[in-house]
């Protein structure tokens, strides 16, 4: 079967290198606080029934850059479900400017996933469910795992984003610089550096992402071929929810909140977040351990085959092989 799609409705980006995975539906929902997001479910392709794969990415992302993942999960026997956070992707743009990565709470992230969860994974997704997180979407399956023990059997993350580094504060500082600025009518500016630029071919080398060329250019087709899913810098109220949530992460009584067993793989490269900080975190876990991946960048479903190897070779000890 073909992906389901409206014609009066939300759409998946269908290109040479990223074809749209067989079986998808394709929707939009609304929030508990009425945002409208754009999701994607797909069966599973093979293998035993083994419950969902949700299916969470990190900021800028969209669904279709998950295409090959996703298929990897239903290979395994896992349906999977998956959304475009409020502020990008196909879902609803919160400030005027939509080029902008923008959020007024993290906590904003909880009523997506509370939403998505009631709305569409109990009732057209077979259980169990498990949570799989990248980067800012790994800190918002980490206060899942906080909120509510019941939603997920367990949480799988790639590169949190639990803290970053070479920072001229630590992420309470930058927290209170940015709610000041905020408040002074600031939170709708951009904040990034002159030397970022959009991503290209001209890009790869030396880009902090993924050493994988092939798949780093299949993520550029697909924003050429449909510019509006992306988003470029974060706004100064982005920085101070996201700051804010990291440092909310990194107090004591943090790592016994989380109530769900948790895997979280570092990229021992990483320039995007800090591995360091998802080590102590991982230590310090009641129900959570983590890993770190050599040689990989913060991209780790995006990176070479080989590290892609290591990272499924940890999600089946994890998660397939428990859910037999």
């Amino acid at each position: 079967m073909s992906a389901v799609v409206d014609p009066n409705g939300p759409h998946l980006v269908n290109i040479a290198s990223n074809p749209v995975p067989e079986g998808a539906r394709v929707g939009y929902f609304k929030t508990s606080d009425k945002v409208q997001l754009r999701y994607a479910i797909w069966p599973k392709s093979a293998g035993a029934h083994r419950g969902t794969i949700c299916l969470v990415q990190g900021r800028t992302e969209f669904i279709e850059k998950y295409f090959e993942t996703i298929a990897d999960f239903r290979r395994r026997g896992f349906a999977v479900a998956t959304f475009d956070w409020r502020g990008q992707g196909g879902s609803d743009r919160l400030i005027a400017n939509r080029k902008l990565g923008h959020v007024e709470r993290f906590e904003d992230y909880w009523t997506d996933l509370q939403s998505f969860h009631s709305q569409i994974l109990l009732p057209d997704c077979p259980p169990p469910y498990y949570l799989v997180g990248h980067s800012m979407g790994g800190l918002a399956s980490l206060y899942a795992g906080v909120n509510d023990r019941m939603m997920f059997d367990r949480i799988f993350l790639s590169a949190p984003m639990v803290a970053l580094d070479n920072q001229p504060l630590s992420m309470a500082g930058m927290a209170r610089v940015a709610e000041t600025l905020s408040f002074l009518g600031l939170g709708h500016m951009p904040i990034g550096r002159k030397a970022d630029k959009p991503a290209s071919e001209a890009t790869f080398p030396n880009n902090p992402l993924t050493g994988d060329i092939v798949r780093y250019v299949r993520m550029v087709d697909i924003v050429k071929a449909d510019p509006s899913l992306e988003i470029g810098a974060p706004t100064i109220r982005w920085i101070a929810s996201a700051m804010g949530a990291m440092a909310g992460a990194a107090r004591d009584e943090f790592p016994a909140q989380v109530r769900i067993p948790v895997l979280m793989l570092a990229a021992a490269r990483d320039g995007v977040v800090s591995s360091a900080a998802t080590e102590q975190l991982g230590l310090r876990m009641r129900t959570g351990r983590h890993l770190v991946i050599a040689g990989a960048r913060h991209e780790l479903f995006m990176e070479m085959d080989v590290i892609r190897g290591q990272v499924f070779a940890a999600f089946d000890a994890f998660v397939t092989d428990q859910s037999a």
